[in-house]
């Protein structure tokens, strides 16, 4: 039975960089992807981009209130908005063998749910790539469903400054940390960018950041 498959980490663990080398693994082999973006994610438009400059185009761009189950389904079928979109050759498969999803954080809990059907109830295997927690370390609702609803889970690792592995995402702008704010903001607009930090080092800096507030 397809299943439902949540693969996290904090910044630069490699989560884009792995979709798009699962993503030529399927399709070297003839078999057929989905690649599902939300559009809250605005860095590298209708594309998923890796840190080191590999890319793959995304085939369904989410928006709020989308149903990622219908356009997935629609994406399959080659009908709707996706009319063209598919033209298996004769050595490749005709249906859809796996979703990939990347920033699967962004996504609301129903579009989860949306998923979980593409996965149980049309038997097309779902691989969501995500974070945890935002920069205040507050899980975000996307990724809550995905836990309470994935069948797997794989936690991408990387490093932080200190040599610990890191488990926060702090957030910067300019040279200094901020824990305060809307919890999304894109990494590379305006001055706001991020820092993968191990708890200790999160907690170091959050405490420098309040002093500095007083």
């Amino acid at each position: 039975m397809a299943k439902l498959h949540f693969k996290y980490g904090a910044m630069n663990s490699g989560k884009s960089d792995t979709l798009i080398k699962t993503a030529y693994n399927y399709q070297e082999r003839g078999l057929r992807i989905v690649v599902v973006k939300p559009a809250t994610d605005t860095k590298s438009d209708s594309a998923v981009v890796a840190r080191g400059g590999a890319s793959r185009a995304v085939d369904i761009l989410a928006h709020a209130g989308d149903d990622l189950r219908a356009l997935i389904l629609q994406a399959q079928e080659g009908s709707g908005a996706f009319a063209g979109l598919w033209n298996p050759s004769e050595d490749e498969l005709a249906t859809v063998s796996c979703v990939l999803v990347d920033e699967a954080q962004f996504l609301e809990e129903e579009q989860i749910d949306q998923l979980f059907d593409v996965a149980k109830r049309d038997g097309i295997s779902v691989i969501c790539y995500g974070l945890r927690t935002d920069f205040l370390a507050r899980v975000f609702p996307g990724s809550r469903r995905l836990f309470e609803l994935a069948d797997n889970f794989e936690k991408l690792p990387t490093m932080c400054r200190c040599g610990s592995q890191a488990e926060f995402n702090c957030r910067r702008s300019g040279d200094n940390f901020v824990f305060e704010g809307d919890a999304v903001a894109i990494d590379g607009e305006d001055v706001i960018s991020y820092e993968s930090l191990c708890g200790a080092c999160y907690r170091r800096e959050r405490d420098r950041a309040m002093k500095a507030a007083l």
